[in-house]
């Protein structure tokens, strides 16, 4: 996409063929019927980082809050996957209309997985490079957010992959997609316990939803970047999306922007 690639897709509320996506460095809203080759329309609302020192960053993950909020973060310029410009980027939340950012944290290398429990009193944040799933204390009124705290790691868990997209069941636990690893874990943020895991034909898994007519389906997305050949013949399935039942647990239906 013109602008740099699109990392972010939520659907607005009550507008069929209207979302709100990330395109580059830019939140932008996209008209597209699903069936054309190219969008109907563009249209961009607000940019960040746009310091000369961070005009090659970008926008990897984000999701709507439980109260309506828009957040994404950015990430430095990348050579390859998870080789990056370290503290390049930063997490942000937006206006309703999508056209003020407010920054939260600063010198992130990837910003990644966010969640929210059903109390709404926790913010749950993923920095890849930091190789951990942290928590912080999350204000549903105003959007603040303080006290960060690491709540599970990648390292004392012996785990030697890094933590990726994230989502959340109604039970509190989390689901991190663990890029390098071909897997996706279930871990109880309030104990550090990691609890089960699911591994998918695909080693760098990107991501992680509960879909489904119960929302008890886990929707796994993985990549396909910078496989050698051998590596590319040894997983036939890299970047494929996985469908995975029976997991024993539910999730919550997605977030929409209203605007």
């Amino acid at each position: 996409t013109e602008g740099g690639p699109v990392s972010l897709v939520v659907p607005i509320k009550g507008k069929k063929e209207q979302f709100v996506i990330s395109v580059g460095r830019n939140i932008a809203i996209l008209t597209w019927d699903g069936k054309s080759t190219a969008p109907t329309k563009v249209e961009t609302l607000c940019s960040v980082d746009s310091d000369e020192d961070k005009i090659r960053n970008r926008f990897n993950d984000g999701k709507v809050d439980p109260t309506g909020r828009l957040w994404a973060g950015t990430m430095g310029p990348e050579s390859k996957p998870a080789e990056v410009e370290l503290g390049k980027g930063s997490l942000f939340s937006f206006s309703k209309d999508l056209k003020t950012p407010t920054t939260h944290l600063t010198n992130i290398s990837i910003a990644n997985g966010l969640a929210w429990p059903h109390d709404r009193k926790t913010m749950y944040y993923i920095d890849s490079l930091d190789l951990s799933v942290d928590a912080l204390d999350y204000d549903k009124t105003t959007g603040k957010i303080s006290n960060r705290r690491k709540v599970f790691d990648f390292k004392t868990n012996g785990i030697d992959a890094f933590p990726d997209g994230m989502t959340i069941d109604t039970d509190g636990n989390l689901w991190v997609a663990c890029f390098k690893a071909g897997q996706v874990i279930r871990v109880n943020p309030r104990t550090g316990e990691l609890l089960s895991t699911v591994s998918v034909p695909s080693p760098q898994t990107t991501s992680v939803v509960f879909g489904g007519e119960n929302l008890d389906e886990l929707y796994i997305t993985s990549a396909n970047n910078h496989l050698s050949q051998e590596e590319q013949k040894k997983y036939p399935y890299a970047g494929y999306t996985f469908r995975v039942t029976g997991v024993g647990a539910k999730g919550y239906p997605m977030e929409e922007i209203q605007l």
